[in-house]
């Protein structure tokens, strides 16, 4: 069974935005675990974009800091990934995972998955 759902993906020109939703009917996406993104682009090794830690602290990678925002909704069950000024290297298959364990996230943790969500990012 698909565990979780990313959602909103789609087709933009460079310099585009588009919001991702990462949602589960089976597990928590709130306070208290994290919930990273990831994407892999055809031909390229997954990468992590963003995380959101158990309390809350953010990260990201490089390549997308001032341009992605990653944001939890407790109330909703649902982390977005609010992507701005979106560039042709950006394009890939987008997979939101949570964390199993419970405010324990170290490197390399078991995690569950969704299938994922494409974009496309055309110049």
């Amino acid at each position: 069974a698909v565990q979780l759902a990313e959602s909103g993906g789609g087709s933009v020109q460079a310099g585009g935005s588009l919001r991702l939703s990462c949602a589960s009917r089976f597990f928590s996406l709130g306070t208290n675990y994290c919930v990273n993104w990831f994407r892999q682009a055809p031909g390229k090794e997954r990468e992590a974009v963003a995380r959101i830690g158990a309390d809350g602290d953010v990260t990201y990678a490089d390549s997308v800091k001032g341009r992605f925002t990653i944001v939890r909704e407790n109330h909703v069950n649902i982390v977005y990934l609010e992507m701005h000024s979106l560039q042709v290297e950006d394009t890939g298959m987008y997979y939101c995972a949570r964390v199993k364990s419970f405010r324990y996230c170290p490197s390399g943790a078991d995690m569950y998955w969704g299938q994922g969500t494409q974009v496309t990012v055309s110049s």
